[in-house]
């Protein structure tokens, strides 16, 4: 598991409109389905970066939302009878539009999300990179044997993983309108991906699907940004205004050459008919910048697309940039993933595509760097100064697909994140320092803030907000904003422990998905809007004292100073303890709620002295660390 920042992620299904009406699914409960006229979902999902993992493939079989009141769950989602893999590794602060559909209008408080549990429906390929200390393999594939998803049920071949996700605020669909709903798989939650290399040898995964979903509004449709989505066109509308598409997705582990593996959705997308839409043609070599598809009308039918594309508020799908091809392996040539490396110096980034391979590129003079419709930058200064840096998400349009190396015609940024250790926090900005596995791709790298003036979502009340916010990641609806935000930052960033040893100072950790231009100083270049504070994850330990009033001491490997830890028993604010066990094979992750009396016994009994632990926590001014998470180990225990 990665141990600095926001990893793994943020999976959001994202619910702005719905297209096939949905009937029952899952328990019923009392009273009445609503039976008004149907309003508009749509339904996407996204996640967050991941340096360990180049695919984390999941199969989602439906999606239900639960009526307030009562009544039978409505479906949203349902996927085709061969449901394909989901690469949630792909999916960093972007979404991926699955379908559209239309629900009844009314007061919904839950979405029931079933999930694949058979061997073999949770992919896991390893990065080519990943951190130091990870347990599995660089760039392999881990063998559907050693996955074991937690919770499954039902009958052998049939396994599911069911989560019920309370939303954090009742979800209103009204008639005639879109309404958006999003929920985050946190990529990073501690048992999500459970890795576990036991002395007596081999290393087995634990996935567990509930707890790390969680409810996030939107505040505006408009803002959300799409991954390339691809599909064969099925037809024209006939005033040329749109095309019927079904969604397609590539089949996993990616096949050379790549295999097409249609999801059986339909998507409607628009034709920018103010703006208009740059449509290539892969196979007649031609750019064009249409308002409309008439010209495209007779040839279009049944070609592979890529589409960029975006959402307006009334829902709907304009795009922006279309590639076209009978061949689905021509729209797919231009790599898609993470930023690996950056040299600057030889003007050259390295892109780890959807099968964790490394694709060298080479940036020229004319490249240019855009994000949106916005051109950030042209030619190879842009690596420069840290603007360009590794777990960027991009898609690359290549000069000559048919070359060696690529050379980069367009980098698209369609996510931006700079994370890691906080410090010379001020009023005018701050710093972020991130080391990595690979030393190059450190970089220390300075940010201002959001304009005070600026829009900046709602908090959990619905209230707008304005100017920088940041929250902890363990609490994502107490959202800091306001007057004192940037005040309150600075000291709450202060804290720092130092455990000695090759760990030495353990400080104050965060992540910012950023923005470019209009920062406080209205300056170009990127600035951050907003951050999550992270738990620092410690690396393997042992208890050295138990738990006492709350606290304890662990010897933390790599440290020569003993940890002293700080448990929260209080209900909602509690730290989140699971005991991982191994036995014959078999890893079992179970989670002990100490807010109970039960639990906490429980736990006081397991932290003996020399009890294997792993531990993520937040340095506080008094030299100890709040545990935000806290994994101690039975049975084969886990390898130092």
């Amino acid at each position: 598991m990665k141990s600095h920042t926001l990893n793994g992620a943020l999976f959001g299904l994202t619910l702005t409109g719905l297209a096939a009406c949905g009937g029952g699914g899952g328990a019923a409960s009392q009273g009445p389905t609503p039976t008004a006229a149907p309003g508009s979902v749509s339904l996407s999902l996204s996640d967050d970066a991941s340096e360990d993992w180049a695919t984390i493939g999941v199969k989602l079989l439906g999606v239900a939302l639960v009526p307030q009141g009562g009544g039978s769950n409505v479906t949203v989602y349902t996927a085709a009878s061969n449901a394909p893999l989901l690469n949630l590794a792909e999916l960093d602060q972007i979404s991926d539009v699955l379908a559209k559909a239309q629900i009844p209008a009314g007061t919904y408080t839950a979405a029931v999300l079933t999930l694949s549990a058979n061997p073999g429906d949770v992919l896991l390929t390893a990065s080519s990179d990943p951190e130091a200390g990870f347990a599995g393999t660089a760039g392999a594939t881990v063998a559907s044997a050693d996955i074991r998803v937690q919770g499954a049920q039902g009958s052998a071949g049939s396994l599911t993983s069911p989560i019920t996700v309370q939303l954090e605020s009742p979800l209103v669909v009204t008639s005639g309108q879109s309404t958006p709903l999003d929920l985050e798989f946190a990529l990073d939650h501690p048992v999500f991906i459970v890795g576990h290399t036991a002395n007596t040898g081999g290393t087995k995964w634990a996935v567990s699907f509930k707890g790390p979903v969680r409810h996030h509004r939107i505040a505006d449709l408009t803002r959300l940004v799409l991954r390339h989505l691809y599909g064969v066109v099925t037809s024209v509308a006939s005033d040329n205004s749109s095309i019927s598409v079904t969604k397609e997705l590539p089949a996993l582990p990616l096949q050379t050459p790549e295999v097409a593996v249609s999801t059986a959705q339909s998507l409607a997308i628009l034709a920018d008919a103010a703006n208009g839409t740059i449509y290539r043609d892969l196979d007649a070599g031609t750019v064009e910048v249409i308002k409309d598809f008439s010209h495209q009308s007779a040839s279009i039918g049944g070609k592979q697309l890529r589409v960029a594309a975006r959402y307006q508020s009334n829902g709907s799908l304009v795009a922006t940039r279309i590639w076209a091809s009978t061949d689905f392996n021509k729209i797919r040539v231009s790599p898609e993933g993470h930023v690996l490396h950056v040299d600057a110096a030889n003007s050259r980034i390295v892109v780890a595509n959807e099968a964790g391979i490394p694709v060298p590129i080479l940036v020229n003079g004319s490249t240019e760097f855009v994000s949106g419709s916005t051109t950030l930058g042209t030619g190879t200064s842009f690596l420069a100064n840290h603007q360009l840096v590794r777990g960027f998400k991009v898609q690359v349009s290549v000069v000559d697909p048919l070359a060696s190396p690529l050379v980069a015609q367009t980098v698209e940024i369609q996510s931006a994140m700079y994370e890691g250790r906080i410090s010379a926090a001020s009023t005018s900005g701050f710093t972020y320092t991130r080391n990595y596995h690979t030393p190059t791709d450190d970089y220390s790298q300075s940010l201002g803030y959001l304009a005070s003036t600026a829009a900046n979502g709602s908090d959990a009340s619905g209230n707008a907000i304005t100017g920088f916010k940041y929250w902890n990641f363990a609490f994502p609806t107490l959202v800091s904003s306001g007057t004192t935000a940037i005040g309150d930052f600075v000291t709450t960033t202060t804290g720092s422990v130092n455990l000695g040893g090759v760990i030495g100072a353990v400080n104050v950790e965060g992540a910012s998905h950023v923005q470019w231009g209009d920062g406080a100083s209205n300056a170009t270049g990127w600035y951050a809007p907003w951050v999550v504070l992270m738990p620092h994850k410690l690396p393997l330990g042992s208890v050295a004292t138990g738990l006492v009033n709350n606290q304890f001491t662990a010897n933390i490997l790599g440290g020569t100073v003993p940890a002293t830890l700080t448990v929260t028993t209080t209900s909602g604010s509690a730290t989140l303890v699971y005991q991982v066990d191994r036995n014959a094979g078999v890893l079992t992750v179970s989670p002990v709620d100490i807010s109970s009396a039960a639990g906490l016994t429980t736990l006081t009994n397991a932290l003996s002295v020399g009890t294997k632990v792993k531990v993520s926590g937040v340095p506080l001014a008094n030299g100890t660390l709040k545990a935000y998470t806290l994994i101690y180990f039975t049975g084969d225990l886990p390898v130092s």
